[in-house]
């Protein structure tokens, strides 16, 4: 029987009585029945952004009939919190588990939220895609263009509906300024800019909580080497190379997936980055501080950087030989335009509805229509920041070949 035949009931008499005491309960036959008019949820990952998601569902669930009816995650505190949560809000016991394979088997899971470290992003999707699973992924969606591509394939293949976590895409700002962008307002634009920055060692999780009996450690390593126990991987995750490529992936992403929306570029052909651990020497292996320059085929450059040691006010602009268009302030003008078609007087920028990001792929599960941020957008952010976190990993500056959907040195 394959893992998407297999019903809840069958899934329960299979594991009951050896089950792990981390892994999946008894609560599997309470969860909600008619899978054919509520759409099931599951949850995968229940931290931090895991709980953000779990609470738009939640939101939308009396508007869209969703129910979240399993949750999976490999920490125990997360994992009862997370039920607790679901207990609460639905009325009913969710299915719980350790193994992100022990959801996917449940054939009444009608789509899963994929909401774990970085590195498990993309191989989680691709077992959901190949179950039949519609998804919503994290950002960044994937940390190697071989799966990213192996992603985008399967989801088109299978037909299935995959949301990925870049809300612009559903930001009524956005849109707008994309449409304005098109008319051709700005001119011949050379160069996007963004930047975004705090003052303070981000992502240095207090872990003394965290203890090895509460853990299904193999399950968190999953395709990573085996190792001990240590729980700085699981709380401080941002901060090592084993889960995640930096700042690249960790923030780059959602304005290389802007850039892309606003000015309809979708892949480019080269990056350089530099960056490292300046300031908080606290063991971390990510840069405290980054910056690349990513070039496209459209002729423009897109330079970004990040620092966690000085907070500076974020900043994102798209520069043309007519005028600037600024996304912090959502306003268009003449500055450092020139010549008689320079952009005469300031304008801002009239947002289009706002969407519910989350909403928006509730409503495209049933519909089968592609939601705001399609898998397509997803695989072109992964490429970008895939490519500068290679060039800062290497000191190389790297290329993308669109043809062979490859990266390599050059």
């Amino acid at each position: 029987m394959s893992a998407n035949q297999m019903t809840r009931r069958g899934f329960l008499a299979k594991t009951a009585g050896g089950a792990a005491a981390l892994g999946t309960t008894a609560a599997m036959a309470q969860v909600a029945s008619g899978a054919n008019e509520r759409l099931t949820i599951g949850i995968i990952g229940c931290g931090d952004r895991g709980t953000y998601l779990m609470n738009e569902i939640k939101k939308q669930a009396e508007a869209h009939n969703v129910v979240i009816a399993a949750v999976c995650d490999v920490w125990k505190v997360n994992l009862d919190a997370a039920a607790a949560r679901v207990k609460e809000w639905f009325g009913t016991e969710p299915a719980k588990a350790t193994r992100f394979q022990d959801v996917l088997a449940i054939k009444d899971i009608d789509a899963v939220v994929i909401a774990t470290p970085d590195f498990m992003h993309t191989p989680i999707l691709i077992e959901a895609l190949q179950a039949d699973k519609d998804a919503y992924v994290e950002k960044p969606m994937s940390l190697e263009v071989a799966n990213a591509n192996k992603a985008l394939d399967l989801a088109r293949a299978r037909q299935r509906v995959v949301q990925v976590g870049t809300q612009r895409r559903s930001d009524g700002r956005f849109k707008a300024a994309a449409k304005l962008y098109a008319t051709g307002v700005l001119g011949e634009v050379s160069r996007a800019t963004a930047a975004n920055n705090v003052n303070h060692p981000r992502w240095a999780r207090e872990f003394d909580n965290c203890k090895a009996e509460d853990v299904d450690w193999d399950a968190y390593l999953a395709i990573r080497p085996k190792q001990p126990f240590d729980p700085r991987l699981l709380r401080r995750w941002h901060h090592y190379r084993l889960c995640t490529n930096g700042i690249s992936g960790l923030w780059m992403a959602h304005f290389s997936d802007a850039v892309h929306m606003i000015t309809g570029a979708t892949y480019p052909t080269s990056a350089v980055a530099h960056g490292g651990v300046y300031v908080w020497k606290d063991g971390r292996e990510t840069s405290d501080t980054f910056q690349a320059m990513v070039e496209y085929p459209e002729g423009f450059l897109m330079s970004f950087a990040m620092g966690l040691a000085n907070a500076h006010p974020q900043f994102f602009s798209i520069h043309g030989t007519l005028g600037t268009l600024d996304m912090d302030a959502f306003k268009v003008s003449g500055a450092g335009g020139a010549g008689e078609k320079a952009i005469k007087e300031e304008t801002k920028i009239k947002p289009e509805k706002n969407e519910n990001h989350m909403g928006n792929w509730l409503e495209c599960l049933r519909t089968r229509e592609k939601p705001n941020a399609d898998i397509q957008y997803g695989h072109q952010h992964a490429v970008a920041t895939i490519l500068a976190a290679a060039a800062l990993h290497t000191g190389q500056r790297h290329v993308y070949d669109v043809a062979k959907r490859e990266i390599r040195p050059g």
